[in-house]
């Protein structure tokens, strides 16, 4: 057998051998199964029935204003905490302010309409503006809540007392004057679970 013959035969073996090895490995039995998945976030929605709590004229030194307004869980997940910033601005009538009219108004947080003698929490709106949301958190809100947050579909009352206070000294100073106060409330969810 000349050299040439014994090449292709030996190339045809080697190309028939290839092939068997390669179409061996894709002869298998197979199978395959899918699965849906859905994955639906939750939601947190706060409501505040009034959103206007005070709108008072003609203030004087000792006067007082007690208002209470409901937080509702409307969402469908349980508020585990609610976080509340204060802001406000004064409107200086005269110009003459040497001091913060929110140092002069203080607030008291009070359990509910059936014990409104009893003060969970009081401060001044200035010492508001400055607070840390989280100590008032843990100071007003849990013990309105019971520590256990708000839970979804429920509603809670919270109770303010707001006291112009009268210090004993002249405070002519904020005859005429206004502040315009904006509460935010920020729901935050309960710790996450596994399911």
């Amino acid at each position: 057998m000349n050299i040439k013959k014994q090449l292709s035969t030996g190339l045809l073996s080697a190309f028939l051998g290839i092939s068997l090895i390669g179409g061996g490995t894709y002869a298998y039995f197979s199978n395959s199964a899918e699965t849906t998945n859905t994955f639906a976030a939750g939601t947190l929605d706060l409501a505040v029935n009034p959103t206007q709590i005070i709108d008072v004229n003609d203030m004087k030194p000792g006067d007082t204003f007690i208002r209470d307004f409901e937080l509702q869980n409307s969402g469908s997940l349980d508020i585990g905490k609610v976080l509340l910033t204060t802001a406000y601005t004064v409107t200086d009538a005269k110009g003459d302010n040497t001091e913060d009219f929110g140092e002069h108004i203080e607030v008291e947080f009070l359990y509910n309409m059936d014990k409104l003698d009893e003060v969970i929490y009081k401060t001044t709106l200035a010492q508001l503006k400055n607070m840390n949301p989280e100590v008032l958190n843990e100071r007003v809100f849990e013990p309105i809540f019971n520590e256990k947050g708000l839970p979804t579909g429920k509603v809670n009352d919270l109770v303010v007392k707001f006291n112009f206070i009268d210090n004993g000294k002249d405070q002519n100073q904020f005859q005429g004057d206004s502040l315009d106060l904006t509460w935010t409330f920020n729901a935050h969810q309960t710790d996450g679970k596994q399911r």
